[in-house]
């Protein structure tokens, strides 16, 4: 016992400083892909062809357009592409309101609007959430989990986790939403109280990530319930996550960058 708190005391404050100081993510970080505005080689399509889940298309007139909701984070794409137009930054902020704002045509990306002034004051200092997963690999889920450490501290911020949808104010998915679980995902949004919140996490709960076109999966949440936030990454940081879900609630107004 007393190993245990020498220990502890060795180890000093361990819970972050963020979002009121730097993230303290190691330069190794895979984060946010940045597009460049940079022409391509033409009739060069070799980042596309490499991409495993088609997140990466290139237009005429848009030139290279990256899906974050579909993206890996593998940097076949960076190793594939002789011109380097795509580059992964360290950048753990990536949470968007809709789709759309997901798909990347430059270095810039539109980050998560906040909620309007009515559901921040009902959501904005008690969030509840119930996780629901809907085939998922457990990737996203221990990075769920790693958000109730001493270091990441969701509870900290009125966020917590809790046992039954009917306590929930908001459901967090993460998975393809595969057939055998479509069923029970939808049976737990039925069952949490209005007004309620979704929050997809992972690719896979995004556009059904590697599994995009099975006949046993529905290509992520949004094919059986409304979505609020998109989380991306495979899986997606913590601090992603734990960005994603302040910036719905008002808690942090950089809009992009």
């Amino acid at each position: 016992m007393w190993k245990i708190v020498k220990t502890r005391i060795g180890q000093g404050h361990r819970t972050a400083d963020y979002p009121n100081g730097p993230s303290g993510l190691p330069e190794r970080f895979r984060g946010r892909p940045a597009v460049s505005s940079a022409p391509c080689a033409q009739g060069c399509a070799a980042c596309a062809e490499s991409c495993p889940t088609q997140a990466i298309s290139i237009g005429d007139v848009t030139g290279v357009r990256l899906d974050l909701g579909k993206c890996l984070f593998c940097t076949e794409c960076v190793a594939a592409c002789p011109e380097k137009i795509i580059s992964y930054t360290t950048d753990h902020r990536l949470a968007a309101r809709t789709r759309e704002e997901l798909v990347l045509t430059g270095p810039e990306i539109a980050l998560a609007r906040a909620l309007d002034e009515k559901s921040r004051k009902l959501f904005g200092r008690s969030l509840k959430l119930r996780e629901v997963c809907a085939g998922s690999c457990n990737g996203c889920e221990a990075e769920l989990t790693a958000l109730g450490n001493v270091v990441f501290d969701l509870g900290r911020f009125g966020v917590q986790f809790v046992a039954s949808p009917r306590h929930a104010d908001g459901l967090v998915i993460t998975g393809p939403v595969t057939e055998n679980m479509r069923a029970a995902l939808r049976a737990t949004y039925d069952a949490m109280p209005g007004p309620k919140l979704v929050i997809a996490v992972g690719a896979c709960a995004i556009s059904g990530g590697p599994f995009a076109g099975s006949p046993a999966c529905h290509d992520g949440a949004d094919s059986t319930v409304p979505v609020d936030l998109y989380v991306p990454g495979c899986p997606p940081h913590p601090l992603t996550i734990l960005d994603g879900i302040l910036r719905l609630l008002g808690r942090l107004e950089e809009r992009s960058r």
